[in-house]
């Protein structure tokens, strides 16, 4: 990290204004605990700082300028932000009546303290995780958690249907605005560089991003 921050400001055009930019100061702030700690022991506490590194995992989130399908699906997931909502009220609705069925099945005995505790292993159930830590002992609790088991597999389709039919509705739009000059058809993948059904050269990729963010 050290060696990065130096070679970071060495080679930026501006270093003080990597050195006083957000990701410069995480840089900074990265290192800082590690150097403090040996000139002075007793100030260990000052590790906490080092959970600022997690921040630097947003570094990964400056790649996502490069990758020019990646508004399509930031645009489906916009689309059907709506539904998605819709659906996890559902599920939220669900995991609760089931958490509380649970709790009056089972009770405190089986490890069902409390209706939030019961919620917690209707959610770990539901989505197929189940974990073990709390069991239904009961006849009538495991048929409950069978119910509950089926209903999560049942159910985890939703989602992944909702994103998948807006994903291709977003690809077939941004289909639409590649056309051809000599034929004027549509239908072009976005790095398409001929047109599938005369041949004819089309627009650079690279402009044609540029003329529909416009």
């Amino acid at each position: 990290f050290t060696v990065e921050y130096l070679l970071r400001l060495y080679c930026s055009p501006k270093p003080k204004s990597y050195a006083t930019s957000f990701y410069g100061v995480v840089d900074l702030l990265a290192i800082l605990p590690t150097y403090v700690a040996i000139l002075f022991p007793g100030a260990s506490f000052m590790g906490v700082i080092r959970l600022l590194r997690v921040m630097r995992i947003f570094r990964i989130l400056k790649l996502v300028r490069y990758l020019q399908d990646s508004n399509i699906l930031l645009r489906s997931l916009l689309h059907a932000r709506r539904k998605i909502l819709i659906f996890f009220s559902t599920v939220g609705i669900l995991v609760t009546i089931f958490g509380s069925l649970i709790f009056v099945i089972e009770g405190p005995d089986n490890g069902f303290t409390s209706i939030p505790q019961s919620i917690y292993w209707a959610i770990v159930t539901i989505t197929t995780v189940g974990y073990g830590d709390i069991v239904p002992q009961t006849v009538l609790g495991k048929a409950i958690a069978s119910l509950t088991m089926l209903l999560g597999y049942s159910i985890l389709a939703v989602p992944t249907g909702i994103i998948t039919a807006e994903l291709s509705n977003e690809m077939n739009a941004h289909k639409e605005l590649v056309k051809c000059p000599n034929c004027n058809r549509s239908g072009h993948d976005s790095d398409a560089l001929h047109c599938k059904h005369c041949g004819s050269e089309l627009a650079d990729p690279d402009k044609r991003v540029v003329v529909e963010d416009n």
